[in-house]
């Protein structure tokens, strides 16, 4: 799967790591209408472990997003299907929730190792923070699998229901 994706990698410029490049699929003018109208990309690494897998007849994993959070912000980038973006935020917060573990240990060993206090209530607060953002992303992640239908439907979901929502000024009319 490796060589398949340093493959692909070679593909865009000789030796580009594979966790920097993106691909993208799309369909030529003389496909049929039923192809043109849809694209798909992502990380070469994913597609790779796909075709390994078509290939050999392997089992794909359930599991195809990247876990590094560089690789998730190239998946941001090329996540087209609402499905796609709900997984691509889901991740994220398995990644803030995997950071707050992190950041807890060395909160502790800050305690044990009897660092200044205010090292350890830092990172008591980014811990507490870096849940908190966790969760926030589990409750709207679901959202993105809906996409709103109208443009006032998509503004007025990203207004809570305390702000007063209000349009620019209009420009004032040009005569000639």
């Amino acid at each position: 799967m490796h060589d398949l994706a340093r493959a692909l990698a070679d593909q865009l410029h000789p030796g580009a790591a594979p966790r920097d490049v993106t691909v993208s699929f799309g369909a030529r003018r003389q496909a049929a209408v039923e192809y043109r109208s849809r694209g798909r990309g992502g990380p070469v690494t994913v597609y790779a472990q796909a075709l390994h897998a078509a290939l050999y007849g392997l089992p794909t994993p359930d599991e195809s997003l990247p876990t590094a959070l560089d690789a998730l912000l190239q998946a941001t980038h090329t996540a087209t299907a609402p499905e796609q973006k709900t997984a691509v935020l889901r991740q994220v917060a398995e990644q803030l929730r995997n950071a707050a573990e992190i950041i807890q240990r060395y909160q502790y060993r800050a305690q044990w190792d009897r660092f200044p206090t205010d090292v350890a209530e830092q990172l008591a607060t980014a811990h507490d923070q870096a849940r908190q953002i966790a969760q926030a992303l589990d409750r709207v992640a679901p959202a993105f699998s809906h996409q709103p239908t109208t443009p006032r439907a998509r503004a007025a979901h990203g207004q809570s229901a305390t702000t007063l929502v209000t349009s620019p000024p209009s420009p004032a009319p040009r005569h000639r």
